[in-house]
């Protein structure tokens, strides 16, 4: 009996990852669902994040490290009043504070300290390694670690709502800026006490999330189809080129 050659499945497929997940589920269901051997993903979201998640799958997978540096854009909610220990809404509540009302003037001048070229420590919970050993595997071990500052860039820092003690804002930054530590960062400069407690990415470089398919919708159809979601090789070249030219 002939066997049947499938046809190659081959782009950048943008989804938007739902709560809960990890990026590795998003990436092993695409290969499961599809029957695609090789795919990856262009930056890691938390589980507690949403939002756009940029897919290379089949030969798209080359370009995985040219657009992995691309800048980031999210839209958080961090709560003021208590410090937890992996600085988001999941982890355990290390310390909490008596909590009198901030203006939000004071709010907008503290934000603006953390706008430009900053240094900022990883998380304890994180996937950075410190002689050979992931901080999050240490910290589940009871050891805590502190890694030195890495130099980052926040290009951008806007509140779009305050309701004390929530602050949703979004913030434009470079690749492998820690929006939960950033969180905590500003709750302690507040000297209140800060984390994350909702996150989204809206964009990765040129991608953006109104771009990007469901989860539900990707269960709804065969392989055949994915095609029609993908952003062909030829595209993602063009775009690459484009620019390595600027």
């Amino acid at each position: 009996m002939e066997r049947r050659i499938q046809p190659a499945v081959q782009g950048i497929l943008l989804v938007d990852k739902p709560i809960d997940w990890t990026s590795h589920d998003v990436v092993n269901f695409i290969r499961r669902r599809f029957n695609i051997k090789k795919a990856g993903h262009g930056g890691t979201l938390d589980p507690i994040a949403t939002g756009l998640l940029v897919l290379f799958v089949g030969q798209a997978t080359r370009y995985v490290q040219s657009f992995e540096h691309d800048d980031k854009e999210y839209i958080a909610t961090m709560a003021f009043g208590c410090e937890t220990f992996s600085n988001d809404g999941t982890g355990e509540v290390i310390s909490k504070h008596s909590l009198e009302y901030i203006p939000l003037a004071e709010i907008h001048k503290v934000f603006a300290e953390f706008v430009g070229d900053i240094m900022q420590a990883p998380p304890q919970v994180s996937a950075v390694k410190i002689n050979g050993k992931r901080l999050y595997k240490l910290a589940l071990n009871g050891q805590t670690v502190t890694a030195e500052p890495r130099p980052r860039t926040i290009h951008a820092l806007e509140i779009l709502h305050y309701s004390f003690p929530y602050v949703m804002f979004k913030m434009v930054c470079s690749k492998g800026t820690y929006v939960r530590k950033l969180c905590s960062d500003i709750g302690a400069r507040l000297g209140c006490g800060g984390y994350m407690s909702s996150l989204i990415r809206t964009r990765s470089g040129d991608f953006g999330l109104g771009g990007a398919v469901t989860i539900e919708q990707l269960r709804s159809i065969g392989r055949d189809d994915l095609k029609s979601y993908l952003i062909s090789p030829s595209s993602v070249e063009a775009i690459n080129q484009k620019r390595l030219a600027q």
